[in-house]
């Protein structure tokens, strides 16, 4: 929905609204907000609200600290589970103090790639995202467990699901909040759920990737729950993905259908394809940024750990749903939850706009098994593996200048310094593993 400034400031005087969250994403893609009373909003509307950006993972330093929030009026939307003194909030996009819009907003990052997008002739990228997350059990205390709320599988209802209450407020909520809600489930782990909402032009489907998020964290805490959007939690069950849905429209035109192609998808599609393949290694840093992250990508769990496509197999890294028409499109199943949105999104739009201008070559589909492939078939059929470990994805995205490109050089640098001190200290840690292994061995 499209809002005005004198739209705002009625609504927030009809509604009761007190304060106002100015939301915005740091590098990590963890929400952060700046929270004003109902006398500023006016003030914040005129783009004239100040914070301090040196507080900001990946942001600024500290003599060069002061920045402004421009909020998006057309992401205005109140709270439905605050009902005294009601609470609104507006993401913001961020600007430094010369009216420069900031290098380092993830959401600047992918409305800049956009753009490179509009300039070849391509008006929009439409995404539809799959988050999936657990619920786990809460202490008295209200800190989460490592007890989960169910012991249910793939599409279970109650009594077997006993998240599905909290699911149903959950989505609730959302619809009351502007979401078009298409289904929810319980997913194949044990705790484990999925929400599935109705596609959206980028921006928007990273900004609501984000509310998702806040909104499934609060709801889950009122039902004395809390929901996780870690890739991995558990040993050997299913992690977590984030699927990605994506295809690129000229107007009103799905640019990736070809009715006359054997799979109905256009040359357009396949070099697009071509370039997410081609650079898939050097986006896992973005798409699966956290150490856990490729404790999900292994064989045997569903996850994708290998660079290649398939219109008839959930094997390989991207997959071609049956949908035809305006709905054609690919699914880059490698993302998880804990990604940053807007940089995951502006990374594989990147790679996907390189295959198109420089026209590469799609490798031939993989319509088979690959888990059960032998490490010669694998090689025979020049199928790469997804980088093993967040240090090895790293180093693939230093030597990758389309990826890096795709960040600007102060995102680039700050977010590999702060990826860099997680795996330190996770490849410095001794972990219960070790202690388990080793201790009573040697």
């Amino acid at each position: 929905m499209s809002y005005s400034k004198e739209d705002i400031l009625r609504i927030a005087k009809e509604e009761n609204v007190r304060f106002i969250r100015l939301q915005f994403t740091d590098l990590l893609g963890t929400i952060k907000n700046v929270e004003i009373p109902l006398s500023q909003l006016e003030k914040a509307l005129d783009n004239k609200m100040m914070f301090d950006g040196s507080s900001i993972e990946g942001y600024v330093r500290i003599e060069e600290s002061d920045m402004y929030l421009y909020p998006d009026l057309d992401t205005w939307v109140i709270f439905p589970w605050v009902t005294q003194n009601r609470v609104a909030r507006l993401i913001c996009d961020i600007y430094m103090p010369n009216g420069e819009p900031f290098a380092g907003d993830p959401r600047g990052i992918l409305k800049k790639v956009l753009k490179e997008a509009e300039e070849m002739g391509y008006s929009s990228m439409n995404v539809g995202p799959e988050p999936e997350f657990f619920l786990f059990k809460t202490d008295e205390k209200g800190n989460p467990t490592e007890e989960l709320n169910d012991q249910g599988g793939y599409f279970d209802l109650a009594p077997t699901d006993l998240g599905e209450n909290c699911r149903r407020e959950i989505v609730l909520t959302l619809e009351e909040m502007g979401f078009e809600i298409e289904a929810s489930h319980h997913e194949v782990a044990p705790g484990q759920h999925e929400i599935d909402f109705k596609y959206a032009d980028a921006i928007k489907a990273a900004d609501q990737i984000q509310t998702f998020k806040l909104v499934v964290k609060t709801i889950a805490r009122q039902h004395g729950l809390h929901a996780t959007f870690m890739p991995k939690p558990l040993f050997g069950m299913n992690g977590s993905g984030m699927h990605c849905h994506q295809s690129l429209f000229q107007g009103d035109t799905n640019v990736f259908y070809d009715e006359s192609d054997t799979l109905g998808l256009s040359q357009t599609a396949r070099y697009y394809m071509a370039g997410v393949l081609k650079h898939a290694r050097a986006m896992a840093a973005i798409t699966n940024p956290t150490v856990n992250s490729y404790k999900r990508l292994v064989p045997g769990y569903e996850a994708p750990s290998y660079v290649a496509w398939s219109a008839s197999n959930r094997s390989p890294m991207i997959r071609i749903p049956a949908s035809r028409g305006l709905s054609t499109r690919i699914e880059v199943r490698n993302p998880d939850p804990a990604a940053n949105p807007y940089l995951a999104l502006a990374v594989m739009l990147r790679a996907g706009l390189d295959g198109i201008k420089r026209q590469l070559t799609l490798p031939a589909p993989i319509d088979r098994n690959i888990y059960v492939m032998t490490e010669e078939e694998l090689v025979e059929e020049g199928i790469a593996s997804l980088p093993a470990d967040l240090k090895e994805a790293l180093g693939e995205l230093l030597r990758s200048e389309v990826i890096a490109s795709a960040l600007g050089d102060h995102a680039l640098a700050y977010f590999y310094e702060l990826k860099e001190i997680e795996w330190d200290m996770y490849r410095t840690q001794v972990h219960q593993w070790e202690r388990d292994q080793y201790l009573s061995l040697y």
